[in-house]
């Protein structure tokens, strides 16, 4: 995450903390705005699709140490059929009434700050719709620093289509909103110090991947749960943008029952410049590292050829014509924002490139490396 977009939040923290007031009143007004659509699945399954809140009570919340940490999961699966089950929004009402003022022209400069309806964009993946009764790998998707796992679901549900259940994680206290069931959601309460304070640096670190590490256990203790019967737990394996790639590297490396992990423009070293020990030692298991050619530096070579210079499975590619953000739904958002005149074309270049392909190439990207590194 680049360090403006901390700033950015950092300087609206006492604004954005009266916003979970707002739903209410947005809800009682008409909705008003361009409606942005996602793109259908490629797969051959339609797709399923139910949240699970966790509370993790062996660990208390650094952000907010009075608390322990609970996290929110959406997860995605390939369903048996979808009728009599309903598409379910991108983005909550409570939860689009916070993106409309924090991500939206605040966190994400380029993104328009008005002019959008957040709240009616739907995916089409369908609510506790029926899980096919066959296990199927499961990947853990970890966001970017601030973004919400639901700017993940464009490629979350792609993966479903194609046979993966897909679970992706909000890391609450440094995610932009969280929409917790029953109670006001939780905005981000993380200051700019994180990126170069190399304490807080390693304790969103080290959060991040207790929190992968939490939810494959809870994974685990789902008999009796519908999705129980669809989940191959032999087979995981993880990926992320930005800190969420490092978050998915490392966790690989440190968890055993992680098989591979892809790791989509994350830097695999600290705010002090200490290498991961994924960086450090190497790796025997699958890694994908994925970049564009708009978010290029030296860190990315340091870090990233030092997991190279072990061997082992690792792969390095880069997409051309892109940015930082094209991993994620903004690869779809973004053109659509440009032919309605709320996002200039230098802007959609800053966010996600100007390659019309860079959705598809991403998606079928992370296909193929899935099948090949999950293979039975």
């Amino acid at each position: 995450m680049r360090r403006r977009t901390f700033l950015a939040a950092a300087a609206s923290t006492a604004c954005a903390a009266g916003l979970p007031a707002t739903p209410a009143s947005a809800l009682a007004s008409p909705r008003t705005g361009l409606v942005l659509n996602l793109p259908r699945p490629t797969g051959r399954y339609p797709v399923g699709t139910t949240m699970l809140h966790l509370t993790d009570s062996s660990r208390p919340d650094p952000w907010n140490a009075a608390t322990t940490r609970e996290l929110m999961t959406t997860i995605y699966y390939p369903a048996l059929h979808t009728h009599g089950h309903a598409r379910v929004p991108h983005l909550t009402p409570t939860a689009a009434a916070i993106f409309t003022g924090l991500d939206a022209g605040l966190l994400h400069p380029e993104l328009p700050s008005s002019g959008v309806d957040w709240a009616a964009t739907r995916t089409h993946a369908y609510a506790d719709a029926p899980a096919l009764p066959v296990r199927r790998p499961v990947l853990l998707y970890s966001p970017g620093g601030a973004d919400p796992r639901t700017i993940g679901t464009s490629l979350a549900e792609d993966l479903a289509s194609h046979g993966y259940v897909v679970v992706t994680i909000d890391h609450p206290g440094e995610t932009s909103e969280v929409d917790f069931p029953g109670r006001p959601p939780r905005v981000i309460e993380i200051t700019p110090d994180v990126q170069t304070d190399p304490v807080l640096n390693r304790t969103m670190m080290t959060t991040r991947f207790a929190d992968i590490h939490f939810v494959l256990d809870e994974l685990h203790r789902l008999p009796g749960h519908p999705l129980h019967r669809t989940l191959d737990l032999r087979r995981v394996g993880t990926y992320g943008h930005s800190a969420g790639g490092a978050t998915a590297a490392q966790s690989m490396h440190a968890d055993p029952r992680i098989r591979a992990a892809a790791n989509l423009e994350g830097y695999l070293d600290l705010a002090d410049g200490e290498l991961y020990p994924i960086a450090q030692q190497g790796t025997r298991r699958p890694l994908l590292l994925a970049g564009t050619d708009g978010y290029t530096n030296p860190r990315f070579d340091r870090t990233w050829s030092a997991v190279q210079s072990h061997g082992g499975p690792v792969r390095r590619t880069q997409l051309s014509n892109a940015n930082h953000w094209a991993f994620t739904d903004y690869a779809a958002f973004a053109p659509q924002l440009v032919a309605a005149g709320l996002m200039t074309p230098a802007e959609r270049t800053q966010l996600v490139g100007d390659n019309p392909h860079t959705l598809t190439a991403v998606r079928t990207l992370l296909r193929r490396f899935f099948a090949h590194a999950l293979a039975p």
